[in-house]
């Protein structure tokens, strides 16, 4: 079985002048949700294995930040281009070269695409994944590479206001 955490970024500094979309920061509530988040993978004993991040800047803090409260190291996040900016088509073909020595894998990326692609491979019935929410998919599949449109089912959809009890 392959196990995907589709997370997108925390809340991101709209605030920020003269700054390119890329390079924008997280504001004080993503700063705050994002480290609440990882808390809660803790408590649920959800420990990826790989995390794959964009390399946008509110992402890959968002990432970072989760990663330290899981203890994965932030020298072992695999940072790809590709997920900026990326369609849910995008999105799936990068999950479809995850190596299949990784069966829990982590995905932190943006919205559209990251809504899109959880819609796409499962049953979820989730209009839009909130800054740093999460969705854990479960593919009773061996290979990244057979991932494709209905073949995941939705265990868990997470998100920062969502009342939590450990």
């Amino acid at each position: 079985m392959k196990r995907l955490l589709i997370v997108r970024h925390a809340k991101s500094d709209w605030g920020v002048t003269n700054t390119k979309d890329f390079d924008r920061p997280l504001n004080s509530r993503g700063l705050s949700n994002a480290p609440e988040m990882g808390k809660r993978l803790v408590s649920r004993t959800l420990n990826p294995q790989q995390l794959v991040s964009s390399p946008a800047l509110r992402a890959i803090t968002t990432c970072k930040i989760i990663a330290k409260e899981i203890q994965y190291s932030e020298t072992d996040i695999i940072q790809e281009p590709k997920i900026y900016e990326a369609n849910h088509q995008t999105l799936l073909n990068i999950v479809n070269q995850f190596s299949d020595e990784h069966d829990f894998i982590a995905l932190f990326g943006h919205n559209n695409g990251i809504t899109d692609l959880a819609l796409y491979l499962s049953n979820a019935d989730i209009y839009n994944i909130p800054t740093c929410g999460m969705v854990l998919l479960e593919f009773p599949l061996d290979s990244w590479k057979m991932v494709s449109k209905n073949t995941g089912n939705m265990v868990l959809f997470d998100y920062p206001k969502n009342p939590f009890e450990a």
